[in-house]
């Protein structure tokens, strides 16, 4: 008997059904079929919220991971682009997942309008962030990433800068009524000292380089074997400051960060240089992503797998709390950076 494991996605009576309610397991096995790869009906649904991912078994072959993207979210051409950025580490050794090339050589395809992409499956672990050995070894493998991705610039993907990141979600939440309205006027008010602060610690670092991300470089897409890491899920790759790369494998109290730091630039610098004026960005890039956060889940409220998997959201509680925590990154934003030790 096949198994599956792709939980049922129910729409409310009266309102349009969200394209990935069609993605049924035979629509995923077809899918496959249809670029020569035969599913033996093993499906196990992956955590993942922005695309669909499964891990499917193949006859007579390893299991594999496929990918179908969100509709409306990348263009085609940005979805390639991203493809083309992972090949191009590929091909220079560095240790990350490429989107397999089937049908006529190409690695996004598409079925019954879907768009989707296969990859090999790996295994590994979660990282030992909290072992500085493990930290510089990290480190090394983002600043060979880093290394390639400044050496050209994407055409197609945006930046991640105080706009798209702060004004633009921030715009969003405020004009379409996701703010309770006892708390509108706290909410607009911190989120604009927020982006001020923002604006402060851009000013402070002056310019600063942008280049080809990974953009999500956090433990989750950090998969540690015996060989050490594999880097895994570009799909929010974008141009931005490296920083972006780095703060995200700091955690704990403040020294906590500053020796961490210091062991993730250890690594990194053996491969690309690091501009410490991008340490006045640390606190800037975490308000950054607090408030894109919110505003990702906002966006996708219409597709009924974020209401199940993210009960907690848009309630008075949650709003009170993220007002509490921009206070707290207003106040960050105007300490010293962390300087490595």
């Amino acid at each position: 008997m096949a198994l599956m494991t792709i939980s049922d996605e129910h729409e409310d009576e009266g309102k349009p059904a969200h394209p990935f309610s069609m993605l049924s397991p035979d629509c995923v096995l077809d899918a496959l079929d249809s670029v020569g790869l035969s599913g033996d009906g093993r499906l196990l649904a992956l955590n993942s919220y922005e695309n669909r991912v499964y891990q499917v078994g193949i006859e007579d072959a390893k299991p594999l991971v496929v990918k179908f993207y969100r509709p409306q979210r990348w263009s085609d051409a940005a979805i390639l682009e991203e493809h083309a950025f992972v090949a191009e580490l590929v091909e220079r050794e560095i240790p990350v997942v490429p989107a397999l090339a089937l049908a006529q050589g190409a690695t996004l395809h598409q079925y019954l309008g879907f768009r989707f992409a296969v990859f090999p499956k790996h295994g590994g672990r979660a990282p030992e962030l909290e072992d500085y050995a493990v930290l510089e070894w990290t480190g090394r493998f983002i600043g060979r990433i880093h290394a390639i991705g400044a050496l050209h610039t994407f055409a197609e993907r945006p930046s991640l800068n105080r706009q798209t990141f702060g004004i633009d979600p921030r715009d969003y939440l405020l004009n379409n009524g996701f703010i309770p309205p006892p708390l509108l006027a706290a909410y607009s008010s911190v989120i604009n000292q927020a982006l001020d602060g923002v604006q402060r610690c851009y000013e402070r670092a002056g310019q600063v380089s942008e280049l080809r991300l990974h953009g999500d470089c956090h433990a989750g897409n950090i998969l540690w074997t015996d060989a050490g890491p594999h880097f895994v899920d570009f799909d929010d790759s974008r141009m931005g400051p490296a920083v972006q790369d780095l703060w995200m494998m700091l955690s704990g109290e403040r020294s906590d960060m500053v020796r961490q730091l210091g062991a993730i630039l250890a690594g990194y610098e053996d491969f690309c240089d690091f501009d410490p004026r991008q340490l006045y960005l640390v606190e800037a890039m975490r308000t950054l992503r607090l408030i894109h956060y919110s505003a990702w889940l906002a966006r996708r409220w219409d597709d009924p797998a974020f209401p199940t998997a993210f009960p907690w959201f848009n309630t008075e509680r949650y709003w009170q709390d993220r007002i509490l925590e921009l206070r707290e990154q207003v106040a960050a934003m105007d300490e010293a950076p962390l300087w490595p030790a």
